[in-house]
């Protein structure tokens, strides 16, 4: 009974977050749901500035917590360590989810906008998409049911041995040490129309993504130790070639 909850737990949460994700390709592209950046209901520009500044503060610290060794290994003395990857993608969902329902919009002053200049606005749309693909590939590269918890559900239910961290570098990332980021980056910045909330949200965003890599290359060092630290001298961070 406890695997078959600890199953169903593990791809109940995987959905979610896949689910979280897709509203949230809307949400940044201002596709047709019922919120986005720049669709939704809204406020006076000083509330909406502060509210969704919180969102976005909360949204940070709850994705920055949890994803440091001592919260996790805190949190394996109240969960199953199987499930604790797991549980951090449902808060991390959820936190999501948070941050975009009660997103108000900030629709001036517009900081730029080509939707008049067809080509531009593709090639623009392209680079997005471009961004969310390359997230996507991504994650496979690094193992995507590992980091949305699937694997390690799979070990318990099957009575499998987790595997131990591995440092391995596949792919992109000889070339990048964090390319799933770039591709954040990519989807983010990357709008035909870039409109003040836009920007909050994006400029929000890569100040988060850029103090994330500072505690997350902390914690691979600590693990990985010199091998590590050959590897952020001959491999740029977010752009190609050795760091200075």
């Amino acid at each position: 009974m406890t695997e078959l909850l600890i199953a169903a737990y593990g791809v109940a949460t995987y959905l979610l977050g896949l689910a979280t994700i897709l509203y949230a390709i809307a949400f940044v592209g201002d596709l047709p749901v019922p919120r986005t950046l720049d669709a939704g209901p809204t406020l006076p520009v000083a509330q909406a500035v502060a509210g969704d500044s919180l969102l976005l503060a909360a949204f940070a610290l709850q994705h920055t917590v949890m994803a440091r060794v001592a919260f996790k290994r805190a949190l394996t003395r109240v969960v199953s360590p199987a499930i604790e990857r797991s549980t951090y993608v449902l808060a991390a969902s959820l936190a999501l989810a948070a941050l975009m329902w009660p997103w108000r919009p900030l629709a001036e002053p517009v900081i730029w906008n080509v939707r008049g200049h067809a080509w531009a606005a593709i090639a623009i749309e392209i680079v997005c998409w471009a961004g969310w693909l390359l997230v996507l590939f991504s994650s496979f590269l690094i193992d995507h049911f590992e980091m949305f918890g699937l694997r390690q559900v799979a070990a318990r239910v099957f009575g499998l041995k987790a595997p131990a961290p591995q440092f391995r570098t596949p792919s992109l990332y000889r070339v990048v040490r964090h390319p799933l980021y770039v591709g954040f980056l990519m989807a983010f910045w990357a709008t035909p129309r870039m409109t003040a909330g836009h920007l909050l949200f994006a400029s929000a965003m890569t100040g988060y993504i850029l103090l994330g890599i500072r505690f997350e290359e902390r914690d691979l060092v600590a693990l990985f130790g010199r091998r590590y630290r050959d590897y952020q001298r001959s491999v740029g961070m977010l752009l190609p070639g050795k760091r200075s």
